[in-house]
């Protein structure tokens, strides 16, 4: 059972991924064929808003590994089935941390600083530069 919610919640990740990458590209797209130049600076939230949910499935996923590696290491008698974090919720960084690591920090910051490049790219067009 702990096993299919860490697969679950490592889908997620990564389907979240590929959406950030989906919309912040279409909002380029959008900018890029003159309706409008401001759609570049709304890729700023959705990218920014799937960092933070990445972070916290990636939170999520540690905590059940942690859980899991908790119950594989009990007697089958103590087993008791519960999906409750809290007893492990200690040996995992809080997810504070976990919003820079750098699995997330690698794949986050370069779609922000995809932006920040189209960002400028775009105002010195829009100047004449």
């Amino acid at each position: 059972m702990i096993q299919g919610v860490i697969n679950r919640l490592s889908q997620n990740s990564f389907l979240l991924k590929g959406w950030c990458v989906i919309l912040v590209s279409a909002l380029f797209a959008l900018s890029a064929s003159n309706t409008s130049i401001h759609f570049v600076y709304l890729a700023y939230f959705p990218s920014i808003a799937f960092w933070i949910l990445d972070a916290f499935y990636l939170w999520q996923e540690r905590l059940f590994r942690a859980l899991y590696d908790h119950v594989r290491k009990m007697d089958e008698d103590e087993i008791d089935f519960s999906m409750n974090t809290s007893i492990v919720k200690h040996q995992v960084k809080p997810w504070s941390e976990i919003i820079f690591s750098t699995t997330l920090l690698i794949f986050h910051a370069t779609i922000l600083i995809s932006i920040m490049a189209v960002t400028l790219i775009a105002l010195s067009i829009t100047r004449g530069d």
